[in-house]
């Protein structure tokens, strides 16, 4: 899904296994100069991250961007709350569906397009622990058939 005007900077690939994608929604983030900077080197970890709305308006919590080594006294806070940009329209729409249908807006990809960071939101539902069973038995299966094919 990368376009040539777009650099992955991060993927989180744990949130495909724990959630089931219904819609991605692009939001710029607000940072400090430092964070830029570790995102350049890819210091970051999606952990336990999630967008939540408070009035009006979208944050992301708890996602951890590693402080700049030569950052010294001007360096960020590693876990701290970033504000999301996103329309008011798409607000709207969000904050009606998750609290309406109990989803959840997690962070999927962060990258560079034209010299901005942005945020790939993915609104999600969690996946029972059947699901995920299935999606293995289905990916082992996948990798038996290409080996076969292989030979």
């Amino acid at each position: 899904m990368e376009t040539e005007n777009q650099k992955n900077i991060s993927v989180n690939r744990k949130a495909k296994h724990e959630y089931i994608f219904l819609q991605t929604y692009e939001a710029g983030i607000v940072l400090q100069g430092t964070e830029v900077k570790s995102l350049r080197e890819g210091k970051i970890n999606f952990a336990d991250s999630y967008a939540s709305v408070r009035k009006n308006e979208v944050w992301l919590i708890s996602m951890h961007i590693s402080p700049y080594k030569q950052g010294n006294i001007y360096n960020h806070e590693p876990v701290r709350d970033r504000k999301l940009l996103l329309h008011k329209r798409e607000i709207r729409k969000l904050t009606a569906q998750i609290n309406e249908k109990g989803l959840t807006l997690i962070p999927y990809r962060l990258y560079f397009k034209k010299g901005k960071v942005k945020v790939e939101l993915a609104l999600a539902k969690g996946k029972k622990t059947y699901d995920k069973r299935e999606d293995i038995k289905k990916r082992d299966l996948k990798r038996e058939e290409e080996r076969n094919i292989k030979f």
